[in-house]
């Protein structure tokens, strides 16, 4: 299952160029055109992902039509993967476990549509400031800087094509200033029609292939169970929701916190269907950093693009709480 999780936490991340051609003055303005551009533009390219001496090469295809937005996201090199998204829902497939994974829309989207569409509350918790203007992918870019206030949260630099404010390039720094990942455009075409054809998953699934439903139902707080003894300033819990561990397995909780920017996923499941990750331990991958431990028959799990502090703050406060 841990495979599973992680995997969750990777997949669940029509106004058009000349409808955007004035540029705001402010970083936060453009941190609202970086967000709308990636989720309403029509876009198709080849970006790299960068995270330490590793690279990993994807081409994205997106599309919005009358029916709301469709996207395709197909790794090109090392392990295959292809995330196909519509506006309700979200299919990951891992031809290497020969798995696919449907949940509904929303959570972490892909690059370059990585920002959230509300950015209420940001500045509590980052500066944010425009960079220089620089050349992205032959395109020219306006570099927006937010920095953390505190050291529960990574930094980070952004790039936006002038015209359109779509994101071209974009860094993960650490409290040293040090990237610790970065994804950026190598050849990317903005605007003009795209094909329905284009956004339909292309990897062959021959054979027995397991199907999982991990589109839960939300609850709310008080129906969890669960709570934060110690709140992490800036974080505030987004959603709940109860999803499927399988026949005969029981169900996990999945909790969803935000700064605004960054986001934390907290999953709890029963301990007797944790196949032997029982140990509390912590786990580095690129940006994310995963940290568990035990809370009585519960294993608890977070994950996040957040330092390992953060995440291990947030797990060692979850709790039971009385309903």
């Amino acid at each position: 299952m841990k495979w599973l999780l992680v995997a969750l936490g990777f997949c669940f991340t029509l106004i058009q160029p000349q409808a955007m051609a004035q540029t705001p003055g402010d970083a936060l303005s453009w941190l609202g055109r970086m967000a709308a551009a990636g989720q309403r533009l029509n876009y198709s390219g080849t970006f790299i992902y960068q995270s330490g001496k590793s690279f990993e090469t994807s081409r994205v295809v997106h599309m919005m039509d009358a029916a709301g937005e469709h996207e395709r996201v197909e790794v090109l090199d090392g392990s295959p993967r292809e995330v196909v998204r519509s506006s309700s829902e979200v299919r990951c497939i891992l031809p290497d476990q020969r798995t696919v994974i449907i949940d509904r829309a929303g959570g972490r989207r892909a690059f370059p549509a990585r920002l959230p569409s509300s950015f209420g509350g940001i500045a509590e918790n980052y500066r944010i400031r425009k960079g220089e203007v620089g050349r992205i992918a032959g395109m020219e870019a306006q570099q927006i800087i937010l920095e953390p206030k505190d050291e529960y949260r990574f930094g980070y630099q952004l790039w936006a094509e002038i015209q359109s404010g779509l994101l071209l390039k974009s860094r993960t720094l650490d409290d040293r200033g040090e990237i610790i990942e970065q994804f950026a455009f190598s050849d990317v075409k903005i605007g003009g029609d795209i094909a329905m054809e284009a956004v339909r998953p292309r990897l062959a699934r021959e054979g027995d292939w397991k199907v999982v439903h991990t589109n839960g139902v939300e609850i709310r707080r008080e129906e969890s169970g669960w709570g934060v003894q110690a709140p992490i300033a800036g974080f505030s819990l987004m959603s709940i929701v109860r999803r499927p561990l399988g026949r005969d397995h029981g169900d996990a909780l999945h909790l969803v916190y935000s700064d605004g920017l960054a986001a934390i996923s907290v999953f709890i499941e029963p301990a007797s269907q944790a196949n032997g990750r029982l140990a509390a331990g912590q786990l580095s991958t690129g940006a994310i950093n995963i940290y568990k431990r035990m809370v009585g028959p519960h294993l608890v799990t977070a994950l996040g693009e957040v330092p390992l502090r953060t995440v291990q703050r947030l797990a060692d406060a979850m709790e039971p709480v009385a309903r």
